[in-house]
């Protein structure tokens, strides 16, 4: 029987209430449900308003904030600028499935130290950051390749699209359009607007 998400309810005094366990938690607590991969929601106390994601937020800006922080300035920048653009539902998921892939390929890696070094060896745990270490300039290399390949075809998606835009109206006559003089509007050239 699959496991029921765990309710979290957030009072107007900013504190957070487990209702699983009856008791009040910190976003320590909360960090270490995302860390042993449990469902769980966080719902305002008064407004059953979700509250999931701004929690979540929370923890990554405190993560951030301590210690080496993850995201750089300028990718903080950039993904800003991804918000109210046309490709923002599709950074976000390009983002989720990038890092599920991660994800993945590191959960592969730790089932196949366990199966050679058993479950608590020191070496099965150090594996995947000698991995990353041997292996992380070309991941980054593959990584920089796929995005260079990814910049091209977009270029060359627009340059036929501005082609087949072009092509397709080549057929049609156009008037050429004439500074407005005299505080007169726009008019094709060859015509007088201010005469009737």
């Amino acid at each position: 029987m699959p496991e029921q998400q765990r309710l979290i309810k957030k009072y107007p005094n900013r504190r957070l209430y487990d209702t699983r366990t009856s008791s009040y938690i910190t976003l320590a607590d909360v960090k270490e449900l995302v860390l042993n991969h449990e469902l769980f929601q966080v719902v305002d106390a008064k407004s059953s308003e979700d509250l999931t994601r701004s929690i979540l937020l929370q923890i990554i800006l405190e993560e951030e904030a301590g210690g080496a922080p993850m995201f750089t300035s300028d990718l903080l920048a950039h993904m800003i600028r991804f918000y109210g653009n046309a490709m923002q539902g599709m950074m976000g998921k390009y983002l989720e499935s990038n890092i599920k892939a991660f994800t993945e390929m590191q959960a592969k890696l730790q089932d196949q130290a366990r199966a050679i070094y058993g479950e608590n060896s020191p070496v099965g745990q150090d594996l995947w950051a000698q991995f990353l270490n041997f292996q992380g300039p070309a991941l980054q290399s593959m990584m920089g390749a796929y995005v260079d390949q990814s910049k091209k075809m977009f270029e060359q998606m627009q340059s036929q699209l501005e082609s087949q835009t072009r092509n397709m109206f080549t057929g049609f006559q156009f008037p050429s359009y004439v500074k407005p003089e005299d505080g007169h509007p726009l008019t094709p050239a060859g015509k007088d607007e201010g005469k009737k």
